[in-house]
């Protein structure tokens, strides 16, 4: 294991999470068999004093949950002077085979914490506490998820050896090397993705306006959402990088955060991913539509959650327009990927 106080608080981070997540999982199941609001008996109300306490808790963890995904890449991106080969993050991550699995665990991790936020912010405008059941079973899906990243994070820290060499980010991600992901697809081709991005991003957007307007096409628009998280992803690493970086065979998703290029990566990262979060939950909650209590409230919560969501998206593309715009690199199609 490296000594360093970002692993520590890596570890640490993880370690809070899962343990409050199992015990807040425990009294999830204990709600899913025995709550029901109308009965005033002992258990019932032992379970809705606990209930106030682990929502509670949870915001805390979820948000922190939040936070590790960029703390993790953080720290990897500091580490990389400790190993022979590694230029920043992409390198850290390939020292040994837990650091990319890890991360995609915190990917899917946070999409699913953010939601289990929005639900639990939309159940808690009910006087009855008409989502419990619901936003506990989620809990009850995401906790295993949960633990697994923090057994495979654990791996991945303590098994770091310094006499490691890894692989620098332009092999990672050089788009004439076959075999792994990373390569597969940086070998997309640049021009079509961007096209392929601003049409996505298009149809996202004009969904999201038509929901926040009509009020209808939840659903679509959670949809779009997670297809537009999806494709935006692959442009950063297919074409948008090559913008930033002005180079045509640069396709690393982690050299972006650097200060080299003014950590540009954290604000596409934090916007992309909030836009994502608010946009699936924003269609989601439309399935409580017709929940008494929510009547009310949750009109007005989906359509800030749409805005913020229409905002976001619009600003990570307004950033990656300006990337582009300003960019000395002119690619065309016959330059070869």
């Amino acid at each position: 294991m490296i000594l360093n106080p970002t692993v520590i608080a890596n570890l640490l981070a993880s370690y809070t999470s899962s343990g409050m997540l199992v015990y807040a999982a425990y009294y999830g199941v204990q709600i899913l068999k025995h709550w029901n609001i109308e009965s005033g008996d002992e258990l019932q109300l032992v379970l809705e004093r606990k209930t106030y306490l682990i929502s509670t808790v949870l915001s805390f963890v979820f948000g922190l949950q939040l936070l590790s995904l960029f703390l993790y890449v953080f720290t990897a991106d500091a580490l990389c002077p400790l190993f022979v080969g590694a230029m920043c993050a992409a390198g850290t991550l390939n020292v040994n085979g837990f650091g990319y699995p890890t991360l995609e665990l915190k990917i899917l991790n946070f999409l699913l914490a953010g939601l289990w936020l929005v639900l639990n912010h939309a159940d808690n405008q009910g006087y009855d506490y008409p989502l419990i059941k619901k936003k506990y079973l989620l809990l009850t899906l995401i906790t295993p998820f949960i633990v697994l990243e923090t057994v495979l994070e654990s791996f991945y820290f303590l098994g770091m050896q310094a006499d490691v060499i890894t692989s620098c980010c332009g092999s990672l991600f050089s788009s004439e090397k076959e075999g792994g992901l990373g390569s597969e697809i940086a070998a997309l081709p640049a021009k079509p993705m961007l096209w392929l991005f601003y049409g996505a991003m298009a149809a996202t957007l004009s969904g999201g306006l038509w929901f926040y307007r009509s009020g209808r096409g939840g659903f679509l628009y959670a949809g779009l959402s997670l297809a537009m998280f999806g494709i935006a992803l692959l442009a950063i690493i297919s074409a948008i990088s090559l913008y930033i970086y002005e180079l045509p065979t640069h396709h690393c998703p982690f050299c972006i955060i650097m200060e080299d290029y003014h950590y540009v990566g954290y604000l596409l990262y934090v916007l992309l991913f909030g836009a994502a979060v608010t946009g699936i939950g924003a269609g989601l909650l439309t399935a409580f539509g017709n929940v008494g209590s929510l009547q009310q409230e949750l009109p007005g919560l989906i359509r800030k959650l749409t805005l913020a969501s229409l905002a976001l998206f619009a600003l990570f593309t307004a950033l990656v327009s300006y990337e582009v715009a300003t960019s000395s690199l002119v690619l065309s199609y016959e330059v070869v990927y």
